[in-house]
C-alpha cells in the first residue's frame, strides 16, 4: 500500500513535530509513505472567503500530485473534508477527482476505517480532552454530532482509550465548535475569543491535563488563548499523542 503523506501549510510552517509524528505512525503499520515535496496548501483558505479562482489551481495541483497513491492521508479533517466535500465547486470534471476524492483520509479514519485499527500499541498517562472539531465530525462522520438520533460513537477516541494510562475527561459539551473557522477569527475577533474560552473552560472544569484534537487549525486558536491568558492546560495534536511523544513543559 503506497500512502501519499499529505501536511497542511499551517502544520508544516508552525507544527512540524506533528507532520513527524503522522510519518512515524503510519510507518510502524508497514506502509510505504511518501511526502511529495510540490505539494502546496489544498486551497481550503481561498475557497472559504469566495476567492474560488484562485483556489482552484491548487485544487488542480493537489489532484495531479496525488493521483499516483493508493491512499492520501492528513493529520487534518478541514483539509481533508475540503477535498472530499468541495473539490467538486471547483474542479467537478477533472479526470483525478472522483479517485482521489475516495482515497484522501483523515488519519484517524483511515486507521479506523482502512487499516480497521482499534488498538494503537503505547501509553500515555494523562488526563485528556478530546475536542472533536466540526469539519472532521460533521462533515468527515469522525463521531456523533449530538444532533444527530444515532448511537454514540468517536473514531479518534477509540484509539486514543487504547492508549495505556490515559483517562479521557468527561466534557459537558462534547462537540461545540471552538470559534476559530479561519477567517471568521479576523472578522469576528470578539466572538471567536468567547468560543475559545468557553471551550477551554470546559477541558478545565473536566480537570483535562492535556487538551487534543485531530485539527492543528483548532489548536492553535485555542493554545494561543491558553497562553495570553496563562492557563495550565497542555494542547497536543491526537498524532502526537498516538506516536507516544512527551507533553511539552
Amino acid at each position: 500500500m503506497r500512502v501519499g503523506l499529505f501536511i497542511p501549510c499551517y502544520v508544516d510552517q508552525l507544527y512540524p513535530r506533528v507532520g513527524l509524528a503522522t510519518l512515524e505512525l503510519l510507518t510502524r503499520q508497514g506502509l510505504e509513505v511518501d511526502f511529495p515535496v510540490e505539494q502546496t496548501c489544498c486551497g481550503q483558505p481561498m475557497s472559504n472567503t469566495g476567492c474560488c479562482d484562485d483556489a482552484r489551481p491548487l485544487a488542480e495541483r493537489f489532484l495531479e500530485i496525488f493521483s499516483a497513491y493508493d491512499y492520501v492521508v492528513a493529520p487534518s479533517g478541514s483539509c481533508v473534508s475540503m477535498v472530499r466535500n468541495h473539490y467538486a465547486e471547483l474542479v467537478g470534471d477533472h479526470p483525478h477527482y472522483a479517485a482521489v476524492r475516495d482515497k484522501t483520509f483523515e488519519l484517524c479514519e483511515f486507521f479506523t476505517d482502512v487499516l480497521q485499527i482499534e488498538r494503537i500499541e503505547g501509553a500515555f498517562p494523562h488526563r485528556v480532552g478530546l475536542h472533536q472539531s466540526c469539519h472532521g465530525l460533521r462533515e468527515l462522520r469522525g463521531g456523533r454530532a449530538s444532533e444527530l438520533m444515532v448511537d454514540s460513537f468517536s473514531k479518534t477516541r477509540v484509539l486514543l482509550e487504547s492508549l495505556d494510562g490515559i483517562e479521557l475527561v468527561e466534557l459537558s459539551r462534547v462537540d461545540e465548535c471552538c470559534g476559530f473557522g479561519g477567517t471568521f477569527a479576523v472578522a469576528e475577533a470578539a466572538v471567536s475569543t468567547m468560543m475559545g474560552r468557553d471551550r477551554i473552560h470546559d477541558h478545565q472544569q473536566a480537570g483535562a491535563e492535556v487538551l487534543t484534537a485531530g485539527d492543528m487549525s483548532c489548536l492553535m486558536h485555542l493554545s494561543g488563548l491558553i497562553r495570553r491568558e496563562k492557563i495550565a492546560l497542555h494542547v497536543m495534536h491526537v498524532a502526537e499523542i498516538l506516536a507516544g511523544y512527551e507533553v511539552a513543559s
